[in-house]
């Protein structure tokens, strides 16, 4: 069992890559037949959780809940860091690690082992799938995205198994059309690209009525990612945690989300301690 931390009353597994995908493993080769449903939160999506009562529900009553952005990992160690000191106390150790995650990112790890990013980890779950064979479902993202993002998997897992595509939406005009899609193709493992916190909404909504499904997971932009259709940081900058300002300078339109995540979210996490 790994660890939980809790990140604005958000609770996190302190967990690796490869126990992650262990526990994965395990979860598909084992008799429960419930769907498990796991969450990869970032800043941005804690903020939402706030005030949003119902999404707050699920990410504290989620399988797994992974931490995506440097900032988790970043509020992961102020919190270690910073128990037992004055409010002053804090705000120094605050300025200190988040001026550390610039020259010294390692730190960062002092809790959180890795960030694992949601398209990371779904890529590592279609890996997992070509040996276990379960069969995957891709739905969400703009018309088509989902089948080039099938694509490119099938390139680089050619024993996986996605047996079906559909782009849709969360609005509930389209479930019935989604569930007899999915209901069809039988599949045991369904990523989810509505977006935060639609995807999760919708997943939680219905998971009741999924039979089958035995693995889900709302997987944002992921598709996009994978498929092309929007390019990824560099390498370098997401292991410095700069993803952030490639995700701005591409899409200037981003800079309120980009807003919460860099000034909101280490203002409200230095608040809750």
């Amino acid at each position: 069992m790994s660890a939980k931390i809790r990140i604005l009353n958000i609770p996190f597994d302190a967990i690796t890559e490869a126990e992650a995908i262990e526990k994965i493993r395990h979860r598909l080769g084992g008799e429960s037949g419930d769907l498990a449903l796991i969450t990869t939160p970032n800043p941005e999506m804690l903020l939402e959780a706030q005030n949003n009562p119902a999404f707050r529900d699920i990410l504290n009553n989620t399988w797994m809940s992974i931490p995506d952005g440097i900032g988790i990992l970043w509020a992961g160690r102020f919190a270690q860091e910073s128990e037992g000191r004055s409010y002053l106390g804090k705000i120094f150790t605050a300025l200190r690690t988040l001026a550390e995650l610039v020259v010294s990112p390692k730190k960062s790890r002092s809790v959180f082992p890795q960030r694992l990013s949601g398209v990371d980890l779904m890529q590592k779950i279609v890996e997992l799938s070509q040996s276990s064979g379960e069969r995957i479902f891709l739905l969400g993202a703009a018309e088509g995205v989902a089948e080039k993002a099938g694509e490119k998997l099938l390139e680089q897992f050619p024993k996986a198994k996605i047996v079906g595509y559909h782009a849709g939406s969360p609005a509930d005009e389209d479930y019935l059309s989604i569930l007899r899609k999915i209901r069809e193709t039988e599949p045991e493992i369904l990523f989810v690209a509505y977006g935060a916190p639609a995807q999760e909404e919708w997943l939680n909504r219905h998971r009741g009525e999924l039979t089958g499904v035995r693995l889900a997971m709302g997987v944002g932009g992921s598709f996009d990612f994978i498929a092309g259709t929007k390019r990824r940081a560099p390498l370098w900058m997401r292991l410095l945690g700069l993803e952030w300002a490639f995700r701005l300078a591409q899409e200037p339109t981003r800079y309120k989300r980009i807003w919460n995540a860099v000034v909101r979210f280490p203002l409200a996490v230095l608040r809750s301690f």
